[in-house]
C-alpha cells in the first residue's frame, strides 16, 4: 500500500467517526489515488486532479465532472496538514449548475396500480406481497427508499402504532407514527413472510426471496418493470422513481393542509422533522407547482386581499 493509500484509509475513517457516510468519496478516491501512484506523483497536485476528473469516461455535460473534484478538495485540504507540498484545487475549478430535477407525483390511483400489479405480475409470492407491501409505505409514509429498506423486524411497535427509523441520513433516528391502516398492512405483510420464509437469514423487515435485506438495485429495477407494466407517468415530463413518493407525500399533505384551512407554516416544521429533514426549508424544496396546489394558494390570497385595510 503507497502512502498515499494509507492517508486515504485515515482521511475516511476520520470522516466516518464524524458521522459522514462518504459513499462517493470511498469509491472515487482509491480511483484517484491509483492514478496517481501509476503517474509516479507523491502528492495532490491541481494538474493531476484536474486531468483525473475530467478523464473520458466522465460526461462533461453531467455534474460528474465537478463532483470528482470536490471529492478530491475534501481529501486535499486533509492531506495539506500532513504533506505541506500538496496543493488544493480551487473551488470553482471545474462547475456545473445545480438543476434540481421535477419528480413525478403519484396520485392515489396510480399508487393502487403499482401495488395492485406487484401483486398480480411478479410470480413469487414472498416478492409480490414485499413489493405491494414496500410501495404503499413509501406513499403512506413518505420514507425514503434506504430506510424502508434498511427497517429491522424490531423497529416496528406494534402496541404503539410507531416506526423506528435509525441512523439514516445525517445519522438521525427518528420515530414515525403510522395509521392504523398502515400498521394493519405491515401486520399483514409479516404474517406472510414469515409464512412463506419461515427461516429467517438476518433481521430485515422487508425480506428477498433468501430471506435477506433486500438490495437497492434490485427494488429499483422491479419497480421499473411495474411502471412501464402499468404505464403509469405515461406522457410526463418526469419519470416517475420510488423517490418520487417522497415528494408525492409532502405535496398532498400541504394540498390537504390547505384545504382543511390548517397554518401550513406550523406544520411544515412537523413535517420536516418526520421526514427527517435538518431544516424546514429542506423541505419546501419538495413542493412543487401543481395545478391544485396552486389554486388553493390562489384562494388564499384572495381572502387575505378581501380582509387587508
Amino acid at each position: 500500500m503507497s502512502a498515499l493509500s494509507q492517508h486515504v484509509d485515515d482521511y475516511l475513517r476520520l470522516r466516518r467517526a464524524l458521522g459522514h457516510k462518504l459513499a462517493d468519496a470511498g469509491r472515487l478516491l482509491p480511483r484517484f489515488v491509483a492514478s496517481l501512484d501509476d503517474a509516479g506523483i507523491r502528492t495532490v497536485t491541481v494538474q493531476a486532479a484536474l486531468t483525473w476528473a475530467q478523464e473520458p469516461a466522465a460526461d462533461p455535460q453531467s455534474s460528474v465532472w465537478a463532483h470528482r473534484m470536490s471529492v478530491v478538495r475534501g481529501f486535499a485540504r486533509y492531506l495539506a496538514g500532513i504533506d505541506s507540498a500538496t496543493e488544493v484545487p480551487p473551488v470553482g475549478l471545474l462547475t456545473h449548475p445545480k438543476r434540481r430535477r421535477c419528480a413525478h407525483l403519484y396520485s392515489e390511483a396510480e399508487t393502487v396500480a403499482l401495488m395492485d400489479a406487484a401483486h398480480r405480475r411478479i410470480p413469487s409470492p414472498l416478492r409480490a406481497a414485499t413489493f405491494e407491501t414496500l410501495i404503499g409505505l413509501l406513499a403512506a409514509t413518505g420514507m425514503r427508499v434506504g430506510e424502508a429498506i434498511a427497517l429491522d423486524r424490531g423497529d416496528v411497535n406494534w402496541a404503539e402504532g410507531l416506526l423506528t427509523v435509525r441512523q439514516t441520513k445525517f445519522m438521525k433516528s427518528r420515530e414515525l407514527a403510522l395509521h392504523p391502516s398502515t400498521l394493519n398492512a405491515l401486520a399483514a405483510y409479516a404474517k406472510q413472510r414469515d409464512a412463506l420464509q419461515p427461516v429467517s437469514t438476518g433481521p430485515s423487515f422487508f425480506v428477498s426471496l433468501t430471506g435477506t435485506r433486500l438490495l437497492y438495485e434490485n427494488v429499483g429495477r422491479t419497480f421499473r418493470k411495474l411502471v412501464a407494466a402499468t404505464g403509469v407517468g405515461a406522457g410526463s415530463v418526469a419519470r416517475p422513481c420510488l423517490h418520487g413518493f417522497r415528494h408525492s407525500f409532502v405535496v398532498h399533505s400541504v394540498v390537504d393542509w390547505n384545504r382543511d384551512g390548517e397554518d401550513v407554516r406550523v406544520r411544515m416544521q412537523w413535517l420536516s422533522t418526520y421526514l427527517g429533514h435538518r431544516e424546514p426549508r429542506n423541505t419546501y424544496l419538495y413542493l412543487s407547482a401543481t395545478p391544485e396546489l396552486l389554486t388553493l394558494a390562489a384562494g388564499r390570497l384572495e381572502a387575505y386581499q378581501d380582509i387587508r385595510p
